[in-house]
């Protein structure tokens, strides 16, 4: 959905809105236990504190509650009976409200609130002076019918969001791993492990920067900045992995994309045959994964083991090699999901 252009919105006061009505006190010990609702100045559970059958001083159902007190301006719409704490201002609508619109108006409240803390309060005769800003139709009114089928659409989008993030929830589920058929392979066997360039970053040319340089760091593909090429030392191909050896980032691995040098104690990885960039991705996961396991920053880490005794889990073929194959459909199916995934959330935001 598109943002909202609030440019043509209209400042109304409160109390032209609402007649405010402020919650009665009811003590714990006069409390009797029911099914009727308790509004407290509580942010959760929509304002419920406790469930009565107190009946004294009850508010209908279709009305809003704001907290003036403790948890200052937390608003929620109220689809039951229920009794309202002496913390509560309770908004009894002057106009046709439904839900929808409720639902619109109360972030709007909540903004409006915020400039309340709690040595303040948002006392009643505050809050009837105070305005919001909604948006009018034609005739210089608040756009009711706006924003309830704002609200409506909203509500189809996210529910939309949901049903795909439970069914993406379930499709991992139900495709779990079969590692019957995954075998343990050592890392010299797959790749050719190289020591790095071994270089200090604070000593790097960064006025041309053109080369990616690696440190030992779990963001940005491992990437820390970008240096001038050193005259008589070629830069690794794009294509390599490299493999954080040790410090707090510890078995942080990565494809890199382009060409790229190394800062102290990262390893570069370099395949012994053609595997695809989607295969790289999953064994990059697999390092990751037996490096957290297996090894600990300070006390075990890569450097005495990676060109030794590393290994990790991977689907193997009928003759026992690593099933590239598989990894490359796999990581492929994963990425598009992902970016499917990434657009609708994007297209929702707006």
């Amino acid at each position: 959905m598109s943002k909202i252009d609030t440019q043509d919105w209209r400042a109304f006061q409160i109390s032209d809105l609402f007649e405010i009505v402020k919650g009665k006190r009811l003590t714990k010990a006069a409390m009797t236990e029911g099914q009727i609702r308790f509004i407290g100045a509580s942010a959760i559970n929509n304002g419920i504190t406790a469930f009565i059958s107190n009946k004294e001083h009850l508010h209908p159902s279709n009305t809003i509650t704001v907290s003036y007190n403790g948890s200052v301006g937390e608003a929620f719409y109220q689809d039951e009976v229920f009794w309202a704490s002496d913390d509560v201002n309770v908004l009894y609508p002057k106009f046709e409200m439904n839900e929808y619109i409720a639902m619109f108006i109360i972030p709007i409240l909540k903004k409006s609130g915020k400039k309340y803390k709690f040595i303040d309060k948002w006392k009643k005769e505050d809050m009837e002076k105070d305005c919001i800003i909604l948006p009018v139709d034609q005739t210089g009114r608040p756009d009711f019918s706006y924003m309830e089928t704002y609200t409506k659409n909203l509500a189809v989008a996210v529910s939309s969001s949901l049903t795909a993030l439970q069914s993406a929830k379930k499709l991992n589920v139900l495709k779990r791993f079969d590692m019957q058929k995954w075998a343990r392979f050592h890392l010299y066997d797959i790749f050719d492990i190289d020591s790095g360039t071994k270089l200090d970053k604070v000593k790097m040319d960064t006025s041309t920067p053109q080369i990616s340089f690696v440190g030992r760091s779990n963001t940005n593909n491992g990437v820390t900045t970008h240096v001038a090429e050193i005259d008589g030392l070629k830069p690794y191909e794009a294509g390599y992995m490299t493999l954080a050896l040790g410090g707090a980032y510890l078995g942080s691995c990565f494809v890199q994309n382009q060409p790229f040098y190394t800062s102290q104690n990262v390893a570069v990885m370099i395949p012994k045959e053609n595997i695809s960039f989607e295969a790289k991705q999953f064994i990059a996961t697999a390092i990751f994964k037996e490096s957290q396991n297996n090894y600990r920053a300070f006390i075990k880490e890569l450097n005495a083991h990676i060109k030794r005794d590393f290994s990790i889990m991977l689907p193997a073929c009928e003759d026992g090699t690593p099933d590239y194959q598989f990894m490359s459909d796999y990581m492929a199916h994963t990425l598009e999901k992902a970016s499917r995934t990434l657009l609708g959330l994007r297209t929702f935001i707006g």
